[in-house]
């Protein structure tokens, strides 16, 4: 994935940036495996074969997403695994603060986390080396799986009304758990700082357009509320 003209310098040359893609990469591989392992305890409150199958399909992309991540981080060298540990922690924070109570509340946790990741990690892709950017982006390509899920949440508030409000603070909740760990990534991770921030030789955002980061990803959660039939 390097350039083919061996004259070109590349920013993964330099050691700050190379260790914030480096982290950025183990980031988005725990994401995805851990996704994977949610959406397959998900599947077991299914409450029939058709869900368990749509769901199955999101975890397979999930575990695709993960293995091109993987590769990736091969390739420049890491060990995929120790660069992916260190980020054990975050999830297994967010997800123990965000643990469904039935079918419904994982539906929604699979659509919103879904995308608020995609958006989070599509704002970051602007700032990246043109190999990570088209890996990250390709990354991002196969998160429409959950679509069904539109259908479903739609269908049991038609049922019950009662449902929507319910759904509707799970989703608020959810929204504010993962801002929260969101930034604390970017606060902790120094060099992951300087990905998004830039650097001398390599634009990036100040603190102005990290908020309207921010803002941008929380309005398209807000229109992805809307498409389930979801106040946000």
């Amino acid at each position: 994935m390097a350039s083919n003209d061996p004259t070109t310098p590349s920013r993964i040359d330099d050691a700050t940036y190379r260790t914030g893609i480096v982290e950025l990469l183990g980031l988005l591989a725990y994401g995805e495996i851990s996704a994977c392992e949610r959406l397959a305890e998900d599947a077991k409150l299914a409450p029939d074969l058709k869900n368990k199958v749509e769901i199955a399909a999101m975890a397979t992309a999930e575990f695709g997403h993960f293995e091109k991540l993987r590769d990736r981080l091969v390739e420049l060298g890491e060990d995929p695994y120790e660069t992916m540990q260190q980020f054990a922690t975050i999830f297994e924070r967010f997800h123990s603060q965000t643990s469904p109570s039935d079918w419904l509340e994982g539906l929604v946790k699979a659509y919103v986390g879904d995308g608020l990741a995609a958006d989070f990690y599509r704002e970051i892709a602007a700032y990246l080396d043109a190999d990570t950017r088209a890996l990250v982006l390709d990354t991002l390509s196969g998160t429409g799986h959950s679509e069904f899920v539109i259908d479903a949440i739609r269908g049991a508030i038609e049922r019950d009304h009662r449902v929507g409000g319910r759904l509707a603070l799970w989703g608020r909740r959810l929204m504010g758990e993962a801002l929260s760990q969101a930034q604390m990534v970017v606060a902790e991770r120094d060099a992951l700082s300087v990905v998004l921030v830039g650097g001398v030789d390599h634009p990036g955002m100040d603190l102005a357009g990290i908020g309207r980061m921010f803002t941008r990803i929380t309005e398209a959660h807000a229109a992805r509320m809307a498409k389930l039939g979801l106040a946000a």
